[in-house]
């Protein structure tokens, strides 16, 4: 009789809660957003959802929502249906739409995960990882152009779906361009990978810093950013990867279909054409398993002597600088035949082998599924990569 007391008692306690906190609403109709809400019980505070499917547009792992109605103080809990890519241990939470923590560790079940988060105010923003989307990058480009004289932007190309893909120039005012180095650095060809533009950031923040070694660099070369490739993916919520007919990182031939590509290729074969290309960076995130950042490196058919030792020289570069949190994994990974049957049409392979033998070719892999994959980890990483470019420039004895 006293546990059936007690469990009437409790009954009336979670419906009294329920008529008394506000209706809980999720919306991911704006852009980037990508949610498919399974439930929302109003009674536990509980929402169940999955990404949007759309398998058209890659791997359907990517989710993003705001939750409205929310009583101020209380806590929420979200499950989010999925497995592998779609679940992180740790979620992406924002009470503004622009700082974003992580939650505490979820509770992984079998193929699901419940994370539970204190809300402070009336909503909350919920998603796999720190978005960054279109509108966030035309707002740093416009911010980076206003406060910086080396800097100036640029629009790479119109994607498929007509959006302007923009992009940002560095380099010191006063030093001719043809006595420039060349460096092209771009992230997101895959659309999940929010954290590689943010650590783009991280590296155009220090690039514009009043630090040393970083004004060195601006007198040295030219930068040129592209902070999201595929704007289309990202701007819909979708994943992006091994989207139909392939991704924007298999595209890379002498007949791309996607306009950002197609761009990137030209602007790349036109610095290399006129001696100022030196170095491709492509900025991606791994696998949930992966848990410090790690370099792909081509395969060695594809690099000369003088190629493999400027390789060496960047990654000795990196290893020295890139100490952490975010600690690099010093051995680097090829990706050749045994990779992918499609090797030669990943970017930094396809640019390895159109340009000029000194030129170094990486893809940089940054962890996401750990503690520290945050803004602030990411942006570290990218000041620390930019640190590990200065150097490799200043100390290597780079031959062409």
């Amino acid at each position: 009789m006293l546990r059936l007391a007690l469990s009437c008692f409790v009954g009336l306690l979670l419906s009294a809660a329920a008529q008394a906190a506000p209706e809980l609403k999720v919306r991911a109709d704006f852009p980037n957003g990508s949610a498919r809400v399974e439930s929302i019980d109003q009674a536990t505070r509980t929402i169940t959802i999955q990404p949007h499917p759309q398998p058209e547009r890659g791997w359907v792992c990517w989710w993003y929502f705001k939750v409205e109605g929310v009583q101020p103080g209380e806590t929420l809990s979200v499950q989010v249906n999925g497995s592998g890519f779609t679940i992180p241990d740790r979620a992406a939470f924002s009470e503004d739409d622009r700082t974003w923590k992580q939650t505490e560790p979820g509770e992984k079940q079998k193929d699901r995960i419940i994370f539970k988060q204190q809300v402070a105010g009336k909503e909350a923003w919920f998603a796999w990882g720190p978005p960054f989307a279109l509108k966030q990058a035309n707002e740093l480009i416009q911010r980076w152009v206003k406060d910086s004289p080396h800097a100036s932007a640029f629009e790479l190309c119109k994607s498929k779906d007509g959006r302007a893909v923009p992009g940002l120039k560095v380099q010191q005012a006063g030093v001719k361009d043809e006595e420039r180095l060349g460096i092209w650095v771009h992230a997101r060809q895959h659309a999940w990978e929010c954290g590689s533009s943010w650590v783009g950031r991280g590296f155009v923040d220090w690039l514009l810093s009043d630090d040393a070694a970083a004004e060195t660099l601006r007198k040295k070369a030219t930068v040129w950013i592209v902070p999201i490739m595929d704007v289309d993916s990202v701007e819909r919520g979708a994943g992006g990867k091994n989207q139909k007919p392939h991704d924007h990182n298999r595209d890379w031939s002498d007949q791309p279909i996607y306009p950002e590509v197609q761009a990137a290729i030209k602007h790349i074969a036109e610095l290399d054409k006129a001696g100022r290309f030196d170095l491709f960076l492509d900025l991606h995130n791994p696998g949930p398993g992966d848990k410090q950042p790690f370099f792909f490196i081509p395969p060695p058919e594809i690099m000369s002597v003088i190629g493999r030792r400027n390789l060496d020289s960047v990654l000795h570069a990196c290893q020295a600088e890139m100490r952490g949190p975010l600690k690099l994994d010093e051995k680097p990974r090829e990706s050749g035949a045994n990779y992918d049957a499609n090797w030669r049409r990943i970017s930094k392979n396809y640019v390895r082998a159109k340009s000029r033998d000194h030129v170094v070719s990486v893809c940089l892999e940054t962890a996401w599924n750990t503690p520290n994959s945050t803004t602030e980890g990411y942006l570290r990483l990218g000041q620390e990569l930019g640190r590990a470019v200065e150097r490799y420039f200043r100390e290597a004895t780079r031959g062409k």
